[in-house]
Formats: structure tokens, sequence, C-alpha cells
């Protein structure tokens, strides 16, 4: 079996990354990011949540409850706006899909990484067991 140094496997990790970053779904995502960007009325609400946050966590400071409820609430009917608007809610499926699709790139290389230890090991990748044993001094 090939020994690599960790240059080596760090520099296959960026070129992985570089391959993923040029995958359909990505793009997808790159695009539709582009254009909640330069949908004015998103970045509008945005900039008025952030505000409004700022202001909600001051009048929890100073306990006042009536107002941060206030608050809170323009806060919520703020991003029911953002939500309903078609870009958003396909930016938050791709969104899905892109974390889902990392999800398995790094379930994956997980699991191989174990299951060849488990084979250099000689162990039983059905048990999940290395074959490397402690030696114990029970003897």
């Amino acid at each position: 079996m090939a020994e690599y140094t960790r240059k080596e496997v760090l520099d296959e990790a960026r070129h992985l990354a570089s391959m993923l970053s040029n995958i359909e779904e990505i793009n997808r995502f790159k695009e539709v990011e582009a254009k909640i960007n330069n949908n004015k009325k998103v970045q509008k609400n945005i900039s008025s949540i952030k505000t409004l946050q700022k202001q909600a966590v001051n009048l929890q400071a100073y306990e006042k409850k009536a107002a941060l409820e206030k608050v809170e609430s323009q806060i919520d009917r703020l991003q029911d706006e953002i939500d309903a608007i078609p870009v958003v809610q396909e930016f938050k499926e791709i969104q899905i899909v892109v974390n889902d699709i990392l999800q398995l790139v790094t379930g994956t290389i997980a699991r191989e990484v174990t299951n060849n230890i488990i084979e250099a090991t000689g162990g039983d990748l059905l048990e999940g067991k290395t074959g490397t044993k402690i030696p114990t001094n029970d003897a």
C-alpha cells in the first residue's frame, strides 16, 4: 500500500474541492445566490432584519418585553416576506442539495478511511473492528 505525505493528501483534498466547485449543483447554487444578492427586495428586507435584530438585543438587555415582542414580530413578518420570494425558496432548496452532497463526500471519506484501517490491520469490516489487539498483562 502506498504511503502519502500530509501535503499530498491536502493537495488532493484541494483538487477534490475544485472538482466539487464545478459540479452542476454547485454552479446552480452560485447562480441562485447571485440572483438573491441582486434582488433589491431581498437585500432591503435583510438589511431591515439586521437592524431590527440589533434593536431586539438592546431591548432584551433592558428587559423591555413588550417592545421586544413587537420587534420580533416585525422580524418574523420580514422573514416571511423573504421566504415567499421564489428565488429564495429555490436558494434554500439548492442549499439543501449542496449540503447533502458535502455530507455524502465527507461521510464517504470517513467510511473509506475507517474501512482501509480495518482491512490493513486484518480486522472485520462487518463487525467494524480492527485486527489490532492491545496486549494485556493478565497473564
